[in-house]
C-alpha cells in the first residue's frame, strides 16, 4: 500500500519529534548537573575574588589610617572612611558568596579582630580632638595585632577555599565529559535517524517531480508524448496521471491550431485579397465607369477591406507567437535605420493632423541582432499610435540611445494619457489603446516581439500628461 504524501510527512515529522524530545530530555538533565557544578565554581570565584579585595581595602584601610595620625588631615580621614566602609562591603559580599561549608570560626575571628582594630582607632581620634596624650605604641602594637589576626585568617580561608575550588573543577570538568558524551550520542542517533528518515521521503516526492520537471521542458519544446509512468506517494500518482492526459489534450490542441492557421491562411486571406483586387478594379474604372457616389462606397469597402486583412494577419501573427511558431531571422540591424523607415512612412498620417516630430539619436548606436521586419513593425505599431491619440497641433518624440550594453527607444506623445490602473494591463490581448475603437492587438504583438528579442517593453503615464512608451533591447543578445 502506497502512503500518501501527508501521511509520509506526519509519520516523518512524528519520529523527528520524538528523537528532539529525547535528546531536549537527556540535554536537560546534564545540564541541570552541569549548572549545579558550576554554580558551585562560580560562588568560589566569586569568594577567592572577594577575599583578595578584602586584603587589598584592609591595606588601604591601615594606610589611610597611618597618615592621618602623623598628618591630622581631615582629607585623609574622610579618605579612610570611604576605605572602611569598602571593607564592610567586601566582608559582607564574603559572607553571602563563601562555600557554605567553610569554617565558621576564620569569618568571626576576622569580624572581631576588624571590630577591635576600628574601636582602637576611633579612641585615639577622639583622644586627638580632646589634645589629650595617650601611649601611642601601644594603641599602635594591639592595631597591628588585630591587622595581624585578620590577614591570617583571610589567608586560611583563601587556601581552604582554593582547595574547594580544585575539588569542584574537578567534578565540573567530569560532568562536562559525561555530559558531552550523553550528548554526543544521542545527538548523532538522532542526527542519523533524522537524515535518514528525511532522505527516504523527500526523495519519494521529489524524484518523481524531478521526473515531470524534464517532461515540462519535453512539453515546451513541442513533445507532447503521454509517457510519464513510475511509482510514487497516491498524490503525485493522482498528477502522473493528469499530466498525461494533459499531454493527450495538448497534442489535439497542437493538431487543431495548426488546422486553424491553415484554414484562416487560405479560408480568410484568399477571398480577401479577391475582394480587394475586385473593389481596385471597380474604383479604376476597368469594367465600366462609375459615379462619385459609388467610388465613395468602394472606397469605404477598400479601406474596410484593409482593416480587416489587417486584423487577420494581427491575429495569426499573435497566435503564431504564442504558439512559438513564429520565426524569426537575427540578423546584424541598424535600428536607427529602421527608426527614420516607419517615421517615413507614417509621415503622411503626422501631417494631415499637423503634427510635429521630434527625433533625437545618439551617435553611439550600435548595431544589433534583430529581426529587421518585425522591429519595424514594432516601431510602426507605437509611432502610429503616438501619432494617433496625439491631438492636432500637438508633438511626437522619438529618441534612441545606448549605454553599451542595452539599447532604449522611447516614443512619448501628448495624448490623453493612460490611468495608473491601465498601465499594467495595456500590453494585454484585446485591451485597446485608451479605451477607443481598436482591435487591441497592436501593443500584445508589440511585447511579443520585444520579448522574443531578449528585451523588455514598459510605458510611463499620467492621465491627461501624455504617454511615453520605452523598450529595451540587449546589444550583444540573439
Amino acid at each position: 500500500m502506497r502512503l500518501s504524501i501527508f501521511s509520509r510527512l506526519v509519520i516523518g515529522y512524528t519520529a523527528i519529534l520524538a528523537m528532539m524530545i529525547i535528546l531536549s530530555i537527556s540535554v536537560t538533565a546534564q545540564l541541570r548537573k552541569l549548572e549545579d557544578v558550576t554554580h558551585s565554581v562560580v560562588n568560589i570565584n566569586k569568594s577567592l575574588s572577594t577575599n583578595k579585595r578584602l586584603m587589598d581595602d584592609l591595606l588601604a584601610l591601615v594606610n589611610y589610617e597611618k597618615r592621618f595620625l602623623l598628618l591630622k588631615d581631615n582629607l585623609i580621614y574622610n579618605q579612610f572612611i570611604t576605605a572602611k566602609n569598602d571593607f564592610d562591603r567586601s566582608f559582607k559580599e564574603l559572607t553571602l558568596v563563601a562555600d557554605p561549608q567553610r569554617p565558621e570560626k576564620m569569618l568571626s575571628d576576622i569580624k572581631e579582630a576588624y571590630r577591635r582594630y576600628q574601636g582602637l582607632f576611633d579612641n585615639e581620634v577622639e583622644l586627638l580632638k580632646a589634645g589629650k596624650d595617650y601611649p601611642h605604641e601601644w594603641y599602635a602594637l594591639e592595631k597591628e595585632n588585630a591587622i595581624t589576626v585578620i590577614m591570617a585568617r583571610l589567608r586560611e580561608l583563601r587556601t581552604y577555599t582554593e582547595g574547594s575550588h580544585y575539588e569542584k573543577l574537578i567534578n565540573l570538568e567530569q560532568a562536562d565529559i559525561s555530559a558531552r558524551k550523553i550528548i554526543l550520542a544521542v545527538t548523532i542517533f538522532s542526527v542519523i535517524c533524522g537524515v535518514v528518515l528525511s532522505v527516504f521521503i523527500t526523495r519519494s516526492i521529489t524524484k518523481p517531480l524531478s521526473i515531470m520537471r524534464m517532461k515540462t521542458r519535453e512539453i515546451a519544446s513541442g513533445n507532447y508524448e503521454s509517457n510519464l509512468h513510475f511509482s510514487s506517494p497516491r498524490e503525485v500518482d493522482a498528477l502522473m496521471h493528469d499530466f498525461n492526459f494533459m499531454c493527450n489534450k495538448l497534442r489535439e490542441t497542437d493538431k487543431m491550431k495548426s488546422d486553424f492557421f491553415s484554414l484562416m491562411s487560405h479560408e480568410l486571406r484568399t477571398p480577401l485579397t479577391s475582394i480587394k483586387e475586385g473593389t481596385n478594379l471597380l474604383m479604376e474604372d476597368h469594367v465600366g465607369l462609375t459615379n462619385e457616389k459609388q467610388k465613395r462606397l468602394l472606397s469605404i469597402i477598400s479601406e474596410e477591406s484593409d482593416r480587416l486583412l489587417e486584423l487577420i494577419n494581427r491575429i495569426l501573427d499573435l497566435s503564431k507567437m504564442e504558439a512559438g511558431m513564429m520565426t524569426y531571422a537575427f540578423d546584424q540591424t541598424d535600428i536607427a535605420m529602421l527608426i527614420r523607415k516607419a517615421i517615413l512612412e507614417i509621415e503622411p498620417l503626422a501631417r494631415s493632423k499637423n503634427i510635429r516630430g521630434e527625433l533625437s539619436i545618439s551617435r553611439e548606436i550600435p548595431l544589433i541582432k534583430a529581426d529587421a521586419e518585425k522591429m519595424l513593425q514594432v516601431l510602426r505599431n507605437l509611432i502610429g499610435n503616438a501619432i494617433k491619440f496625439t491631438p492636432n497641433g500637438g508633438r511626437v518624440k522619438v529618441s534612441a540611445k545606448s549605454d553599451g550594453n542595452n539599447l532604449e527607444i522611447s516614443v512619448a506623445d501628448e495624448g490623453p494619457g493612460i490611468d495608473q490602473d491601465n498601465l499594467g494591463t495595456i500590453f494585454d490581448k484585446f485591451k485597446s489603446y485608451h479605451n477607443r475603437k481598436g482591435t487591441g492587438l497592436g501593443l500584445a504583438i508589440v511585447k511579443s516581439v520585444i520579448n522574443a528579442h531578449g528585451g523588455r517593453v514598459w510605458a510611463e503615464s499620467a492621465s491627461g500628461k501624455g504617454s511615453t512608451f520605452k523598450f529595451l533591447l540587449p546589444v550583444r543578445s540573439c
